[in-house]
């Protein structure tokens, strides 16, 4: 018998707020931390994008310690930790951090030699971060383009659920340098305004900074402690960047996922889309959530207030789905106004305020990988 498995504690730390309920109200109040910043260091020209300030409370650690990426990790598991009564060193907790690309900007920076290729190694950075809270497990690192963040959530449930461990400690982060922005734009997929997920007018993407961790358990601590019902991850190998043209394979991911959680499509209320605002992309999650027939329930895309934050997007997201539950509210699509995709679309345009149960999160990314996780009231 597998062991059920409950959100105990969460953060989300981004440029609209340092902790979950600061983002969930500013997200209810329509703030987005998307605006127009200066090239300067990151660009030739101008770019929208949801970014730190420079001189952030949490990310002005004067030490060399830590980069600004290990920076946002410990500030993000710091507050969830604080909220979450776990002992990080127990020997039956593990932590897992979800990154795309880590501390890749020091390529910029640093000169290239085997320090810089010690110091930006990703398990380098899970080593540090582990040590600062005492975690005695070896920590797991999950780089997997735009799904990390649902991968991640999905192995910690997966090795909570077998029991190898009781808690599993998931944090993701990413920061936005030029390193980053320049690959976007090298195939034309920055948007030159602010996103505009699902609409008939949408262009491209923003990008964005945050962090965000969730806390798994087997054990629930409260009464309204979302379960991580069930999770799936597939792969369309279809083009290195380019999404698939059918969604047959996101769908089989969401299919797989609502039969890992026991749950029926017609039992989930709304579907926390990837939404990237992309041509392609958006096209290819309206077809697979046609193709499990899921097209008439709520679908919104978090895109426009946060930017696309990489390997911290699929947490940011999923936190939020997760106090959408609770709260019994749909977030709506910032920037949406008219459909654009082939295929019908319910795109919650508004705030909305009603009964929810349970919900589905997708998530999709280069390389043709696709995951799916489903959220409930346990």
């Amino acid at each position: 018998m597998m062991k059920p498995v409950f959100i105990v504690a969460d953060n989300i730390l981004s440029p609209i707020g340092s902790t979950t309920a600061e983002n969930f109200d500013k997200l209810t109040q329509n703030i987005s931390g998307v605006k127009e910043h200066q090239g300067g260091d990151r660009s030739a020209g101008p770019f929208y994008a949801s970014l730190f300030s420079d001189d952030h409370p949490l990310l002005n650690n004067q030490s060399d310690e830590y980069t600004k990426f290990e920076q946002l990790l410990i500030a993000s598991v710091t507050d969830a930790l604080k909220n979450s009564g776990l002992d990080s060193t127990d020997p039956k907790t593990v932590l897992i951090i979800s990154t795309t690309k880590g501390n890749i900007s020091m390529l910029e920076t640093d000169a290239d030699d085997l320090e810089l290729n010690h110091r930006i190694a990703l398990p380098t950075s899970a080593k540090l971060v582990a040590q600062r809270f005492g975690f005695v497990n070896q920590p797991l690192v999950i780089s997997h383009a735009c799904i990390s963040g649902l991968m991640a959530m999905i192995t910690g449930m997966r090795l909570v659920q077998s029991g190898q461990y009781d808690n599993a400690v998931v944090v993701g982060g990413d920061v936005i340098t030029r390193f980053v922005l320049s690959g976007f734009q090298s195939f034309q997929a920055i948007s030159g305004r602010p996103c505009k997920p699902f609409d008939l007018n949408r262009d491209g993407i923003n990008l964005g900074e945050g962090a965000a961790t969730v806390i798994l358990s087997s054990k629930q601590q409260k009464d309204d402690n979302i379960q991580l019902a069930g999770g799936s991850v597939s792969n369309d190998a279809n083009h290195i960047s380019g999404p698939s043209k059918t969604g047959e394979e996101l769908f089989f991911a969401i299919d797989a996922a609502l039969k890992n959680a026991g749950v029926e499509p017609a039992a989930i209320d709304f579907i926390s889309a990837h939404g990237t605002a992309t041509v392609y992309n958006d096209e290819m999650e309206a077809k697979a959530i046609n193709l499990a027939g899921m097209q008439d329930i709520p679908v919104n895309s978090l895109k426009g207030y946060y930017g696309h934050t990489l390997g911290a997007s699929g947490l940011i997201e999923a936190v939020i789905a997760a106090h959408s539950l609770k709260h019994n509210t749909i977030i709506p699509t910032r920037g949406f106004n008219e459909l654009g995709v082939t295929q019908s679309l319910n795109v919650a345009k508004e705030l909305q305020t009603f009964p929810l149960t349970a919900c589905l999160k997708t998530a999709s990314g280069f390389g043709g990988c696709n995951a799916a996780i489903v959220l409930r009231k346990s």
